[in-house]
């Protein structure tokens, strides 16, 4: 990770919150798929449950069958390519990594919603994305109330690492978790935040792409909230981040390149 790498989001939901990142059938999957990585991504990650405030929530089997098809796609004609499961469930985890060779596990509960996830982490000895979440995608957007948010945010991390390691999971990256249990203020915050992470000396990885704290924030469309969130790629890239998880490749790989070449000179 000397310089940022761009993770694309293959959307399998019926009800993620951005409409355009959504694919509903195998050729839709498949432009998406090919776009991404024409475009410079370097990580695809599929998730099949929605993590958008008041998701509707589904069991393990429909989020397995929504999967299936990409999983299969990408193991089969993109067998080089860095595939990013996001999952909070353990099985899903373990069954994609040993049946489709996936590279990353990106759990948005940080292992609060899946008491066997640190456990299956270490075992399967693959990269694992820790992201901060207070409740679930379902109360999330309820639990707001912190007395320091940012102070319980790097005490979270502190703990959540030493478990992970006394386990033996050895490559983690730490997601903040904007959008997820934060007010609009305090996505700021954590974003003005964001350089304190390095204490942990782990990679970064910023999630805002197209998120309500741009498109409320400027009071526009999700549709027109990519100039915003190129904004905010550009600062998180200045201030830490290591990997953009994007819905717009292009303009996230540019504003990579933009700060790599002002900073390498």
């Amino acid at each position: 990770m000397d310089d940022p790498l761009v993770m694309g989001i293959l959307n399998l939901t019926p009800d993620s919150f951005y409409t355009e990142s959504r694919v509903q059938n195998r050729k839709d999957m498949d432009r998406r798929i090919s776009v991404m990585l024409e475009e410079g991504g370097k990580i695809i990650d599929v998730g099949g449950y929605s993590s958008r405030p008041d998701a509707t929530d589904i069991p393990a089997e429909e989020e397995k069958r929504r999967l299936t098809p990409a999983l299969e796609h990408l193991k089969t004609d993109y067998p080089d390519v860095i595939v990013s499961v996001d999952t909070f469930r353990s099985d899903i985890a373990r069954w994609a990594v040993e049946e489709y060779g996936v590279a990353m596990i990106n759990d948005i509960s940080g292992g609060a919603l899946d008491d066997r996830m640190f456990e299956t982490a270490a075992r399967l000895q693959v990269p694992y994305i820790l992201t901060h979440l207070r409740g679930t995608p379902q109360t999330m957007q309820h639990e707001t109330d912190y007395q320091d948010m940012m102070e319980e945010i790097m005490l979270y991390f502190a703990g959540k690492l030493r478990t992970l390691q006394l386990l033996g999971a050895n490559d983690i990256i730490l997601d903040p978790g904007f959008g997820f249990g934060k007010t609009l203020d305090q996505n700021y915050e954590l974003m003005r935040s964001l350089p304190e992470f390095s204490i942990f000396e782990r990679p970064l990885l910023a999630g805002i792409s197209r998120k309500s704290m741009i498109y409320k924030f400027l009071n526009c469309s999700i549709e027109e909230s990519l100039n915003g969130t190129t904004v905010l790629h550009t600062y998180a890239l200045l201030n830490g981040a290591h990997i953009l998880r994007v819905h717009d490749v292009k303009p996230a790989v540019e504003a990579v390149n933009i700060i790599s070449k002002l900073k390498n000179k």
